[in-house]
């Protein structure tokens, strides 16, 4: 099963709070949320028995915690042998324990196998704090809300700030990340522009002549980049494709993809409103317009 942390494509999944995830990861996965969730018997057994206790410091980092710019704090428990520090194209092996200010376990690795994962792929507290570290090292980690779940996460993620305890075990060099393209800021003269403000241009043509409808379900690689040319997302650096429904993707997906056909390659620059919106309701969606490379791989 896997960790609540990986995010992975859940992204695109969100306008329709759809559940589903892609064959990388969704938002919130396995081993935690479900077991933890309300509800469950005072007297059924810890999912966790193998977790530590809460640490005395869990309600609040301490003062000789270091903080970010971003509001993250930590404090290395461990220090490592490594040297290097992971990229966000890295992979990464870890053991981890994590609980909510109140103390309570809500997600733990220990006396289980090591969780990997892509830094890119998790929630972003994890993503910037990962990078602090080197292998061998454990650290902890104080995370705000924004840098989690959010107060409203769905799908049974913990709510409000969160502490991780963190043994970062191994780290693998990842692809390297693809160009950002010429024209992210703005679509060029020569792309098509439909009705709704979506905007796209065939990279490559493709050998099909089906397109899908709304109802199908479709196998593509992506990669995702805001205008300044940061990328937050990509199928391509987790080197594994992935499956949705039309219906369960942001609407500028939903629509562009019905333009396409199998094996064509397509860049669409996708305007806020069919994207998450200037003001994202889930945590780590990126604000304004966007810019998407799709191959349509397969249709079913």
């Amino acid at each position: 099963m896997r960790s609540l942390l990986l995010l992975g494509f859940g992204l695109l999944l969100a306008c329709n709070n759809s559940s589903s995830s892609s064959n990388q990861g969704g938002s919130a996965t396995g081993t935690s949320a479900a077991s933890a969730s309300v509800g469950a018997s005072a007297a059924a057994p810890s999912p966790f028995p193998n977790a530590p206790p809460a640490p005395a410091d869990v309600a609040a980092p301490p003062a000789d915690a270091a903080k970010t710019p971003s509001g993250l704090a930590s404090k290395v428990l461990t220090p490592g042998t490594g040297k290097d520090h992971p990229g966000p194209a890295d992979k990464v092996k870890v053991h981890y324990t994590g609980w909510t200010k109140a103390g309570k376990v809500f997600d733990s690795s220990v006396g289980k196998e090591p969780l990997e994962f892509g830094v890119g792929e998790v929630i972003g507290g994890w993503t910037e704090g990962l990078q602090l570290m080197v292998a061998g090292e454990k650290r902890r980690l104080w995370i705000p809300a924004a840098l989690a779940y959010g107060e409203t996460p769905r799908g049974g993620a913990p709510a409000g700030d969160l502490v991780f305890d963190v043994e970062l075990l191994d780290i693998k060099a990842g692809p390297k990340p693809p160009e950002v393209p010429a024209d992210v800021k703005a679509p060029p003269a020569d792309a098509k522009k439909t009705a709704s403000g979506l905007a796209y241009k065939v990279l490559t043509k493709g050998k099909g002549t089906k397109h899908p409808a709304a109802s199908d379900r479709v196998t593509v690689h992506y990669s995702g980049w805001t205008p300044d040319g940061k990328m937050f997302d990509s199928s391509v650096m987790r080197g594994e494709p992935t499956s949705f429904g039309l219906k369960q993707v942001i609407p500028g997906w939903t629509e562009g993809v019905q333009l396409m056909v199998e094996g064509e390659k397509t860049r669409f620059w996708i305007p806020s409103a069919l994207a998450y919106g200037d003001k994202p309701k889930r945590p780590g969606a990126p604000a304004g317009p966007l810019v998407f490379d799709i191959e349509l791989i397969s249709i079913k």
